[in-house]
């Protein structure tokens, strides 16, 4: 049984890289046997179907769960799929369900001798992450800030939009706040084959997540108040309308009632068959229609 793809597994080798696709039947078996040498707690990790970043030293070797920006946009489930790494000196196994983007660069550098050890290539992996992931966090923002410049027209409609970002942005910032916990805590491991520089790059890495995290949680929260400003918006104009129908209602209502009483189909209506009657009740509606509206307007009833 091999994994599904391993790199430079020699002797003389600085370390070699295993990775193995979860789905791949024949890989997994491999996993689960006793050649590789893995601790059961490891070989436990590498197989767990839901994860979360996070880092755990164990014995004289690492368990770190990292998520990226998934290879194929069209795949169902979260936006940033889990990769999960056993590292320790001289080896590093992972596995992945579901193909990350960018991983195949990272096999590329490593087969041109780039990464000396563990270290290197997490650290490396960790600033692919967030080389990714910084303009999607930058384009939520555009978008919002889109969305609060278009507030002023017809704002209502921006709602599906709105709520999109901030759904967007509760998702990301599901795993990149603990993914920067998790390397920070790796930064700070008392490792051999952690070198200084990689605790440099690491570092940076849990920095620009620190940064990404602090804007996701400021997109979440516009997002959040522009949904309130948009519901306000929509209640005011709702209310305009029905302000405006009240009215109209209201200078109609007496007009009704003249118009009913004269409309009477029964004997002793005064002045029924004078020739100048139709348009004294016509001039005495449009002036009590008149005096009504007038009287709103005076006690400023109608709002912009």
């Amino acid at each position: 049984m091999t994994p599904s793809w391993t790199i430079d597994e020699r002797p003389n080798a600085p370390f070699c890289w295993v990775h193995i696709d979860g789905r791949d039947a024949e890989a997994m078996r491999w996993l689960d046997g006793d050649a590789h040498g893995l601790p059961e707690t490891a070989r436990f990790n590498l197989t767990t179907a839901e994860t979360r970043p996070r880092c755990q030293p164990l014995g004289n070797g690492v368990i770190i769960n990292l998520r990226g920006p998934r290879r194929n946009e069209a795949e169902d489930g979260d936006a940033l799929v889990s990769i999960r790494i056993w590292a320790e000196r001289g080896r590093i196994v992972s596995v992945s369900y579901r193909r990350m983007a960018g991983l195949g660069a990272l096999r590329q550098r490593m087969e041109k001798g780039e990464f000396l050890d563990p270290g290197d290539l997490i650290a490396a992996l960790s600033i692919q992450i967030a080389h990714h992931l910084d303009p999607v966090v930058a384009d939520l923002g555009d978008q919002v800030d889109d969305c609060e410049l278009a507030l002023s027209g017809e704002g209502y409609t921006l709602r599906r939009e709105i709520a999109k970002a901030r759904s967007t942005a509760i998702s990301y910032r599901r795993f990149v706040v603990p993914q920067r916990q998790a390397l920070e805590a790796m930064s700070l491991l008392e490792m051999d084959w952690i070198e200084d520089e990689d605790r440099i790059h690491l570092r940076e890495a849990a920095d620009r997540f620190a940064r990404m995290a602090e804007e996701l949680e400021a997109i979440r929260e516009r997002s959040a108040l522009l949904h309130e400003q948009i519901t306000d918006l929509r209640a005011e104009k709702i209310d305009n309308r029905s302000l405006i129908i009240a009215v109209v209602a209201l200078i109609f209502l007496p007009l009704t009632f003249v118009t009913g009483l004269f409309g009477m189909n029964v004997d002793g209506i005064p002045y029924a068959h004078h020739p100048l009657s139709f348009w004294a009740v016509t001039g005495f509606s449009v002036l009590v229609g008149a005096a009504v509206a007038g009287y709103f307007i005076f006690a400023r009833w109608f709002r912009s």
